[in-house]
């Protein structure tokens, strides 16, 4: 496959057969360089393609729980029962020392956990 922009889902489908291809390539050959091209192609296709929206920071960790499988209880074990409850219910505003937390343990971007968010009334 030659290395060309990105424009119709026929690319996409092609590009994501060849970084299949290129699975596992050493990352300084000229195999790992065109994965790593092929990919960012890829990322940038969908991200025009099927563009997400950013969450609010209450629906980013609900989604890290649900991609990860975690639980309430996990959520609990990093931040205390009762908060991670009210966080959920949205009852209770995230402070910056559970941001930290939830952002270190679970990889979700503190960007995404500062954002401000309605409360449920």
């Amino acid at each position: 496959m030659e290395v060309r922009p990105i424009k119709t889902d026929a690319d996409h489908r092609a590009a994501l057969q060849e970084i299949d291809r290129l699975w596992g390539a050493p990352e300084d050959s000229a195999e790992g360089d065109r994965l790593d091209v092929l990919a960012t192609l890829v990322e940038a296709y969908e991200e025009r393609r099927w563009p997400i929206a950013e969450l609010d920071p209450v629906a980013a960790i609900e989604a890290a729980m649900v991609e990860e499988g975690r639980t309430r209880a996990d959520l609990a074990a990093l931040i205390g029962e009762s908060r991670a409850t009210e966080i959920l219910q949205r009852r209770r505003a995230l402070t910056l020392p559970m941001i930290r937390k939830i952002a270190a343990a679970w990889h979700v971007p503190e960007r995404i956990l500062v954002q401000d968010y309605s409360l449920a009334k």
